[in-house]
């Protein structure tokens, strides 16, 4: 087993998984890609023009782009616990646009946990990553639950 095996029980509602992550440039080949790969070409993405009619002026990145970039930025600053395995997300917001030239960081804090109503074996744990840019403003949260191993089954 890793030494970075954490259990169920060793988490704690409130404490910081990651305070802070390395950080990232959003470019505009980013965006670009991202298009690409996902088919959407809303002009909202890749239309300049048309963006200088809307409130934000300026073509922007796609929310799941903002999401995608954030998760890594967690991957990579994560343990990687071997007992942990995502079971999903129940929240995902875009709360503040994301411009090419945006520099994002993430955060990871325990939100919640409780029992699995199936599995003895493991509990359910919440994380709440919040992905910010360079001026502080949240522009991606998502509530990731875990189906993570406990020390000990509930009986």
């Amino acid at each position: 087993m890793s030494d970075n095996a954490k259990f169920f029980e060793d988490y704690n509602i409130g404490d910081f998984e990651i305070e802070k992550t390395d950080s990232r440039t959003i470019t505009e080949a980013d965006i670009v890609f991202h298009s690409m790969h996902s088919g959407d070409w809303m002009p909202h993405h890749n239309d300049e023009e048309w963006c200088k009619t809307q409130p934000f002026k300026h073509r922007i990145a796609h929310g799941n782009l903002s999401f995608c970039i954030g998760t890594g930025l967690i991957v990579m600053s994560s343990d990687r616990n071997p007992n942990c395995m995502s079971y999903g997300y129940e929240k995902l917001r875009f709360p503040h646009p994301v411009y090419a030239g945006d520099t994002l960081t993430a955060s990871v804090k325990v939100l919640d946990k409780k029992d699995h109503p199936k599995h003895k074996t493991h509990g359910l744990m919440t994380h709440a990553e919040t992905v910010t840019n360079q001026r502080g403003e949240v522009v991606c949260y998502a509530e990731h639950i875990f189906f993570t191993v406990r020390r000990t089954p509930k009986a």
